[in-house]
């Protein structure tokens, strides 16, 4: 009579290489995972960018004065929403920050993957949005 079925060499084989396989998965869907993080909070801060400026024009004078600040600007739920994105606070460390003057603001977000070298997203009143390596710290632009 002839026996079949597989050994136990063979059983334990494949349930290492199916090991192998899903490690390697996991491991990629992690950082696919951290993208589309990242991605969601500079979604965020560039939404922020084209309400900061609804506010500058429902001012007067036109100023960004308390754009950072202000509830009723939108731009705060929206740096709140790039922050909970990160894992983050507004204003803690790592997490975002903004910053305005009577003449121009700029916001900033840390991110999980660093672009060229950069582990910061910043966006401000020029248009300008862009990785930074450097916090942002008191200044009003990128």
């Amino acid at each position: 009579m002839k026996n079949k079925g597989f050994t136990l060499i063979e059983l334990l084989v494949v349930i290492a290489i199916i090991g192998i396989l899903s490690a390697i998965v996991l491991a990629s869907l992690d950082t696919a995972r951290n993208k589309g993080v990242d991605a969601a909070a500079r979604a965020d801060l560039d939404d922020a960018r084209a309400q900061a400026e609804n506010y500058y024009d429902s001012q007067s004078p036109n100023t960004y004065v308390g754009v950072c600040t202000t509830a009723a600007t939108g731009i705060v739920n929206m740096l709140n929403g790039a922050a909970n994105d990160e894992g983050t606070t507004v204003g803690g460390s790592g997490g975002v920050t903004c910053n305005s003057s009577a003449s121009a603001w700029a916001a900033e977000t840390s991110l999980k993957n660093a672009i060229n070298g950069a582990s910061n997203w910043c966006v401000d009143s020029t248009g300008t949005s862009t990785p930074r390596s450097a916090a942002l710290s008191s200044n009003t632009n990128c």
